[in-house]
């Protein structure tokens, strides 16, 4: 066994009986079917969970940070309490599991996904488990719980997977329909193929970074108003887009198909997404090929995953679709998640300024059509892909996710709190992003994604 905590005297590998490890918990490790108890809204936790917090113990979503001791491990967080798996596991608590010796014992959570839905809820049952307030195995065992638990300002967040392979869609409805309009004829903003498929093309992973971690203002070349040569030099229409993004397990082999009833089981869980695009070099590079340098700088992710068995409460009906697709991307029953959404506009040294509200369901094609059409052709999907939602607007002007939308191609600059205004983000400002569901019984969030833009880069200051 990897146990990093060998030293530690009060280190026990024997707990049996403490969390209820019994035939019912057995049987569920052959079931596919297994009840989600951890989303029980009647569940309370002897971790104190703030009021209005994102992480209930009904949310327990999966990261990787950097503790204390230096150490990089996979955990949890419940109310701002993260909690450290590998721990945890090392010291018993998640015996019955058929789980490796060193599953949370690693830098990324791509082989935890690969292990499937089935361990995901044996997992996350366990850990409301433990943590219930009526559980005393663990909230009574001081030494244990100096190893497992931490504030949050004594851990750094990573990157929680490592991105294979990373699939950005165009599936708003209404995003696509104002870039349409302002680029285009808007008696014909939808290009024809829009409505009859999830739209999206393939990107990089190398710099997808998490919430945290500075950018720079990227250069390449553009075309201006009324030239007939390119010149290079810094973008000036540098630009968020609000997103979300779906994380994938294994899913399929070359060639086969994922069936669009079948797709739900190959999604780990969702991230809030900030896509950032350079608009003026995206303009003169995307034809005939699509998004390259404009796109390619920087995506910035929340931390922490939200799984998409948390989030099931919260399921709703997707957008009317008309015409109706092809048969292969058919949706029955609730598909769309009701999932709040902001953005906000913070200039170094001045108070933030909230400049959209939108949410998740306004998205005309919904994860599974966007999976079962990435797939439909024999397209290998893999643990720790990440799929893009594309911008998400809803259907009023202060609902829009891009500022390219927000200040409509720059003619109707967005007031910052500071009096200063904004057609496009500005060199120091900081893009903050949050997410959270909520009903009559509990909130889930997503935290935020937090990214300051700095200015190009200057080789001079590295050396």
């Amino acid at each position: 066994m990897l146990n990093r905590y060998k030293n530690s005297e009060y280190i026990s590998l024997n707990i049996k009986n403490y969390v209820g490890l019994n035939e019912f918990n057995e049987q569920l490790i052959n079931n596919n079917s297994m009840p989600l108890s951890a989303n029980n809204p009647d569940r309370t936790s002897w971790l104190h969970v703030g009021k209005n917090s994102d992480f209930p113990i009904q949310n327990i979503p999966f990261g990787v940070f950097l503790t204390r001791d230096d150490i990089i491990t996979i955990g949890t967080r419940i109310g701002d309490t993260a909690i450290d798996l590998g721990a945890l596991h090392q010291l018993g608590y998640f015996e019955g599991i058929p789980l490796t010796d060193d599953i949370f014992l690693q830098d990324t959570l791509n082989d935890f996904i690969a292990d499937g839905r089935k361990t995901w809820r044996l997992v996350r049952n366990r850990i409301a488990e433990i943590f219930d307030a009526e559980n005393e195995a663990l909230k009574n065992n001081n030494p244990h719980k100096e190893t497992i638990l931490f504030r949050l300002d004594e851990i750094e967040m990573q990157l929680p997977i490592l991105v294979g392979d990373y699939t950005d869609f165009y599936a708003s409805k209404e995003h696509a329909t104002n870039v349409g309009t302002m680029f285009r004829d808007p008696e014909n903003a939808l290009m024809p193929n829009w409505v009859h498929m999830p739209v999206g093309y393939h990107g990089r992973s190398s710099s997808i970074i998490p919430s945290g971690i500075p950018i720079h203002r990227p250069q390449g070349q553009t075309l201006p108003e009324g030239a007939n040569q390119p010149v290079f030099g810094p973008s000036k229409l540098v630009d968020f887009e609000l997103e979300m993004a779906f994380i994938t397990t294994d899913a399929n082999d070359l060639g086969e198909p994922i069936p669009i009833e079948e797709t739900e089981e190959y999604i780990f869980g969702l991230v809030l997404f900030n896509d950032w695009s350079a608009r003026d070099i995206q303009k003169w590079e995307y034809v005939p090929l699509g998004p390259f340098l404009g796109k390619s700088f920087a995506s910035s992710m929340s931390p922490w995953i939200v799984t998409l068995d948390a989030l099931e409460p919260f399921r709703t009906e997707s957008p009317k679709q008309n015409p109706k697709p092809l048969e292969y991307l058919q949706t029955k029953g609730k598909k769309s998640l009701d999932i709040n959404l902001e953005v906000g506009i913070q200039p170094k040294g001045s108070k933030e300024t909230t400049v959209s509200k939108s949410n998740f369901k306004y998205m005309y094609w919904n994860m599974a059509q966007q999976l079962a059409h990435h797939t439909v052709n024999g397209c290998p999907v893999n643990a720790g892909d990440m799929m893009g939602s594309g911008t998400i607007s809803g259907p009023t002007p202060d609902s829009y996710g891009s500022m390219l939308e927000l200040s409509w191609k720059g003619t109707k600059p967005l007031k910052m709190k500071d009096g200063t205004e904004r057609k496009f983000i500005n060199d120091h400002d900081t893009v903050i992003m949050r997410g959270y569901c909520q009903n009559d019984d509990i909130r889930i969030g997503f935290g935020s994604v937090k990214t300051e833009l700095l200015p190009v880069f200057d080789s001079k200051k590295k050396k």
